[in-house]
């Protein structure tokens, strides 16, 4: 009976790393379609949230199953615990790539980024498809250490947008107003994926040591 128990809990974490893995697609198809002003992919984004909200629903529903009938204690609870709330790091950053494909689809058939903003919209994408891979293979492995090491893919982050932003506010920016907020959010959005993929591996320190970062 308790492997069982055991065995569910390691399919858990298993379809946490696999719903990671489609979180990620979703952001690099929102981008492909933010980029190349692809509307086909900006609505595939859009509808296939809807499956990464049911993922996150059944794979919450049956953590939470384990809670009650278990009632599981020190890391085993804490695997939970934690699962939980990577779902709803997972769920918001399914939320993003949809906000990306929206403003991609709002603007076409024109690019909603400027060709001289590309390169930074390019590397913000490609920060945060590196931080969500890494988070998937930090939970996968309960890897402290690459933990760590996120955080300076966050500080990398941080940096693009401080760049982004002081091209919007330069005297030069000629594209107008409309462009200007696209291209603000834009930043945004890529800058909370990459908060979420730090939130994410915080949370494997958390069920490593049971401290919280």
């Amino acid at each position: 009976m308790r492997d069982q128990y055991y065995e569910q809990l390691d399919a858990i974490v298993d379809d946490l790393v696999d719903l990671t893995g489609t979180v990620r697609f979703a952001v690099g198809q929102a981008t492909k379609a933010l980029l190349e002003a692809d509307v086909q992919v900006a609505e595939s984004v859009i509808d296939g949230d809807k499956d990464i909200d049911e993922a996150t629903e059944t794979i919450e529903e049956r953590a939470l199953l384990l809670l009650a009938t278990q009632q599981p204690v020190a890391t085993d609870l804490r695997q939970l615990v934690a699962t939980l709330r990577m779902l709803a790091d997972l769920q918001r950053m399914g939320d993003l790539s949809v906000h990306v494909a929206k403003i991609a689809r709002r603007r076409m058939p024109e690019s909603a980024v400027p060709l001289n903003l590309h390169p930074t919209i390019v590397a913000m994408a490609a920060v945060a498809d590196s931080m969500i891979d890494s988070a998937s293979r930090i939970v996968a492995n309960r890897d402290v250490a690459a933990a760590a090491q996120l955080e300076t893919e966050d500080d990398e982050m941080d940096t693009l947008r401080k760049d982004l932003f002081r091209t919007l506010l330069a005297d030069s920016w000629d594209h107008g107003v409309e462009p200007a907020v696209d291209v603000a959010l834009l930043g945004r959005y890529y800058e909370r994926i990459g908060d979420h993929a730090v939130s994410m591996a915080r949370r494997v320190v958390y069920l490593v040591t049971g401290q919280l970062t």
